[in-house]
């Protein structure tokens, strides 16, 4: 079942002699329960393509589908929601809330929408990121892997239709790399979670299902 599709997507910058494309009518789908990485080069375009995919940002032509809704026929409000329900974001620096403690930040998005917080669900995700025993801890009191590790559980708590992942490993060593990527995979195999992973790493690319390759703005491979 096809949960994501993206048709003759681009982003222009600026005009006339300052005009850059950042991307150039891009186009392609992403199967429900899938494991995409997206990867490229630094300027490639790949993270323009990701803030567009989440809505994030407007594109100057071109559509976004997911779950079969054109999700740039909303306002911005009703993005805004859609985003915050349908779409968890897990980004390199963490952007975890500083006065809030590891089960705060990671039911946020759940307090935005005033819905409940789910005891067994929440204990089984704090089980899941292996973050039972830190629940309590405010960022500052954690490694930058148990970071991402709470940024994880806040894309994921609200069951979203896809996860979009913007080098979720772009600021942890190696160890600690390795621990979010097989936390990743778990939480696609297990879950049933559709990720869509931006990195610049081929290695840690092997790991999805199938690697989309960027160079200029353009789809250069995808298998």
């Amino acid at each position: 079942m096809e949960i994501l599709k993206v048709e003759n997507l681009s982003k222009v910058y600026g005009k006339n002699e300052s005009k850059v494309v950042a991307l150039d009518n891009v186009s392609f789908s992403v199967e429900k329960g899938e494991f995409v990485a997206i990867v490229g080069a630094s300027g490639s375009g790949k993270s323009t393509l990701l803030h567009l995919i989440g809505g994030v940002d407007r594109p100057t032509s071109g559509k976004v589908y997911i779950d079969g809704k054109d999700i740039f026929t909303f306002n911005d409000d009703k993005l805004a929601i859609f985003r915050r329900r349908q779409v968890g974001l897990i980004y390199q620096f963490y952007n975890l809330i500083p006065i809030l403690n590891v089960e705060e930040n990671i039911t946020l998005p759940l307090s935005l929408d005033n819905r409940k917080v789910d005891k067994e669900s929440l204990n089984k995700m704090l089980n899941l990121l292996g973050l039972q025993n830190r629940k309590n801890h405010l960022p500052n009191e954690l490694s930058g892997g148990q970071q991402q590790r709470t940024s994880i559980g806040r894309a994921l708590i609200t069951n979203p239709t896809i996860i979009l992942a913007d080098e979720p490993t772009g600021n942890l060593d190696s160890k600690s790399s390795d621990e979010i990527v097989a936390l990743l995979k778990k939480s696609n195999k297990e879950l049933k979670q559709t990720i869509i992973m931006i990195t610049h790493n081929m290695e840690i690319a092997k790991v999805a299902d199938r690697i989309i390759k960027i160079e200029d703005g353009k789809i250069v491979e995808n298998n």
